[in-house]
């Protein structure tokens, strides 16, 4: 039988507990655009069954990279390609041994909802055409953003590149590229397939082919000097749960 002084012990243990979570600092984790809402979700799972809250800064992932490697203070950082990874880990930025793709992604091209735009991605398609007299193609930006990089490798190879590199509407991210044909101020662009299904006012007119392009990859990794915690997270994203919110975010999980 519980005695009066053991009955409030009990109360201020449980009061406490989440008391001292509240009081650790929370995770800085960098992340490429298009993971705001999966990892929004993820992060505030994980808040719930850790006590552990996860603080994220979401741009292109040219921007992270560049922060992190310039001294920002970062415990994790997710890329939408492994080419920024790599020059984070090739500059001795990251943890040795904690690096791990997350998950994975299609190439789509998008419309406005309400357009009549029909177009099979496929060689020679008429892009060019399809934007109009003045119209422009909203991509990331291809000189820092891996969605634009990767929308450039695409149209090269299906040889429409050069008739649309001068009539681009660069974007700082994806999301921002997304938001240029939501808006209707961009009548095509070239987002991931999980973007556009965030987005209710597009639609995806096609499918870029896998063999367009290189395989659309989500690295995650530790930051060197990364705070408390950095490595229970970084092994968060790859579990069950997290998984599991990928998959219903549209992206695709390793193995």
């Amino acid at each position: 039988m519980l005695t009066r002084r053991s009955l409030l012990g009990l109360l201020a243990a449980a009061v406490a507990v989440p008391g001292a979570a509240q009081d650790r600092p929370p995770l800085t984790v960098f992340a490429a655009a298009s993971l705001t809402d999966a990892l929004g979700e993820i992060g505030r799972a994980y808040t719930a069954a850790t006590g552990q809250r996860v603080r994220f800064s979401f741009t292109s992932s040219g921007t992270a990279a560049q922060q992190i490697q310039a001294g920002a203070r970062a415990d994790v950082f997710v890329s939408a390609d492994t080419a920024w990874m790599d020059r984070l880990q090739q500059a001795g930025r990251l943890q040795p041994g904690l690096r791990a793709n997350v998950a994975g992604g299609r190439l789509v091209l998008i419309a406005p909802v309400r357009s009549a735009t029909r177009l099979a991605v496929r060689p020679g398609f008429p892009l060019a055409a399809a934007l109009g007299p003045r119209g422009r193609l909203a991509v990331g930006d291809p000189a820092s953003v891996p969605a634009g990089k990767y929308a450039k490798e695409a149209l090269t190879r299906l040889g429409v590149w050069n008739r649309v590199a001068g009539r681009l509407a660069p974007a700082q991210d994806v999301r921002a590229a997304l938001a240029y044909v939501a808006r209707g101020e961009a009548p095509l662009g070239i987002v991931y397939e999980t973007d556009a299904a965030a987005e209710r006012r597009v639609r995806v007119v096609g499918v870029f082919p896998a063999a367009s392009h290189a395989p659309i990859v989500y690295p995650a990794a530790v930051v060197r000097g990364g705070g408390q915690g950095a490595t229970a997270f970084f092994r968060y994203l790859q579990g069950r749960r997290a998984r599991a919110t990928f998959r219903r975010y549209r992206f695709r999980v390793p193995g």
